[in-house]
């Protein structure tokens, strides 16, 4: 791949009909304006998981939010309130847990495994919140820091 190729993607359904998947669509230009090649893995992770998160909650109904289980162990799912990066190699998941206590996962990028589930909101009568909508918002407003 070089500097201004896209990276390679793909994806496969059982249902001609699915959305497309993050894999299936063009990169917004906030993510492809700095190539890959200049992106910590942090950072290149951190948008890509912004475009998956996007992508889940697009499909979600208005009684359900994203959240990010656990592989390994039973600490159970975190509600997605906030993701961050740490250069060159550092991702981090703000929330809160199923029981609402405040929690943090702090992961390295060579172990980075995420599984996005739907959770109940925690009000019924509040709008659902939407975290990677505004995660992409933010991706297009800020310039970035150049690697």
């Amino acid at each position: 791949m070089s500097r201004t190729d896209p990276p390679a993607a793909r994806a496969v359904h059982i249902d001609p009909q699915a959305s497309a998947t993050p894999e299936q669509q063009p990169l917004p230009d906030a993510v492809a304006r700095t190539p890959v090649d200049n992106k910590s893995p942090a950072r290149w992770a951190y948008e890509r998981l912004i475009l998956y998160i996007r992508n889940f909650e697009e499909r979600l109904d208005n009684a359900h939010e994203v959240a990010v289980g656990f592989t390994g162990g039973d600490a159970g799912v975190l509600r997605i309130e906030g993701i961050g990066y740490f250069d060159p190699d550092i991702v981090t998941f703000y929330g809160s847990d199923t029981g609402g206590a405040r929690s943090q996962l702090v992961q390295h990028v060579s172990q980075l495994n995420v599984l996005l589930r739907a959770v109940p909101k925690q009000s019924a009568t509040d709008a659902p919140r939407r975290i990677g909508f505004r995660l992409a918002a933010e991706l297009e407003e800020a310039p970035g820091p150049e690697t």
